[in-house]
């Protein structure tokens, strides 16, 4: 592997676990605070499943590095500006629906992607997006079953989930988005073009919200830059709180 590839892998594979670092954190932010005790534990669950994948992906970039990095290193020593994940997955819980909403929106697009990922050239990236896929399939299950129940279920929960959904429509370009590091590991047959799963997810995301009787946001101006360092002031915040042991003990071992 060339140095131009490798920088590229470290970088996707930043992108991949920063994403589910993130995300992860937010949903365990639920934890002790479910709507009701199987949805507390399912939210945990799924934000294990999360931070799990992030281990992995992020136990790998470090190994491409090459650099002294563990994956330990790469999630509590760098500051946001290093970060690479979508916006979408730092904003805040808000409610129970704005939390079910995100979830949804990401793991759908998610699901896509690893599902092509498990045919990458890159042994070792195709094995963790095997292991991935079967929980993000879950992920995508138990969220949309929600949405339905929210949208399809009383005036108040109707209008609250279709208010989630909208507010978190700007973010969800940025999903889809497809830059020069993605194209040359695409051209290796190393990753997966994001923007490929569109039209799947448009046409299953449409089917869930039929049945939720909800409507698709129209609006088209779309927020973006995580992938280039540049977060919302979530991100910040989420960190300090994430990152406070490992900063306030350097080199400390449990």
């Amino acid at each position: 592997m060339d140095d131009r590839t490798r920088g590229d892998l470290f970088e996707y594979l930043l992108r991949l676990g920063d994403d589910r670092l993130i995300l992860g954190h937010r949903v365990s932010e639920w934890c002790g605070h479910g709507p009701i005790l199987e949805e507390d534990i399912a939210l945990a669950n799924i934000a294990l499943d999360l931070v799990g994948q992030a281990n992995l992906l992020l136990q790998l970039a470090g190994e491409v590095e090459d650099r002294g990095r563990d994956q330990d290193a790469l999630a509590y020593l760098r500051d946001s500006v290093g970060f690479r994940n979508v916006l979408l997955v730092e904003t805040p819980n808000g409610d129970f629906g704005d939390t079910i909403v995100r979830q949804f929106l990401f793991s759908l697009h998610a699901l896509l992607v690893l599902d092509q990922l498990q045919r990458s050239t890159h042994e070792a990236l195709a094995g963790i997006a095997a292991k991935a896929v079967k929980e993000t399939r879950y992920h995508v299950r138990h969220c949309g079953e929600w949405i339905v129940k929210l949208g399809d279920g009383t005036e108040e929960s109707h209008d609250r989930v279709q208010r989630s959904l909208d507010r978190a429509w700007r973010y969800t370009g940025e999903l889809f988005e497809c830059d020069e590091i993605d194209a040359r590991l695409v051209a290796q047959g190393i990753a997966v073009d994001p923007s490929v799963a569109r039209e799947s997810w448009d046409a299953q995301l449409c089917e869930v919200l039929a049945l939720a009787t909800l409507s698709a946001p129209t609006e088209t101006h779309m927020q973006s830059g995580g992938r280039r360092g540049r977060h919302t002031e979530h991100l910040g915040h989420l960190l300090a709180e994430m990152q406070i042991v490992a900063r306030s003990h350097p080199g400390a071992q449990w």
